[in-house]
């Protein structure tokens, strides 16, 4: 990725303004957040590097470099959004599609100071809230709930 190019944090700045030089290690991420952003930033351009070097001990214990590298070529990388950041908390949603499917990645994620730099050092997806309905549901054969006196089935069910 060049460096006048859009960062793919969507942070608005620039790849060389934003994640680049965090990622390349010419800076030391500020905080959970720049770290959060960076890794985004590291998925959408292949740096396995920077994914691992942005890990605490605990979490390379299970980091698989061959299958991240993968996972950054199969994916098409849409968008990060930062809900809410406090302290060592990032909270954020990545979408991107993989195979053909959408996905929404809604995490939770916990960053540590390890060696003097802010690292990722877990997370927790939130799983989204199912829709619940107010009203009974209207069977097919029950009459149309628009008043048409026909069946549901018939009328706004087609």
């Amino acid at each position: 990725m060049k460096n006048e190019e859009l960062c793919p944090c969507k942070s608005s700045k620039t790849f060389g303004e934003c994640c680049g030089p965090i990622i390349a290690g010419e800076k030391k991420p500020s905080s959970p957040e720049e770290v959060m952003r960076a890794r985004y930033s590291a998925y959408v351009t292949e740096s396995v590097d920077y994914l691992k070097s942005s890990s605490t001990k605990a979490v390379l214990k299970e980091f698989d470099e061959e299958a991240s590298r993968a996972w950054c070529r199969v994916a098409r990388w849409h968008g990060l959004e930062i809900i809410k950041a406090e302290g060592e908390i990032v909270e954020f949603r990545a979408t991107y599609t993989a195979n053909g499917e959408f996905c929404n990645h809604h995490e939770v994620a916990k960053f540590e100071i390890e060696d003097g730099v802010w690292k990722f050092a877990d997370g927790e997806l939130v799983g989204e809230t199912p829709i619940v309905r107010e009203e009974p549901k209207t069977g097919r054969n029950d009459p149309c709930p628009c008043g048409s006196g026909k069946k549901f089935k018939k009328c706004c069910g087609k």
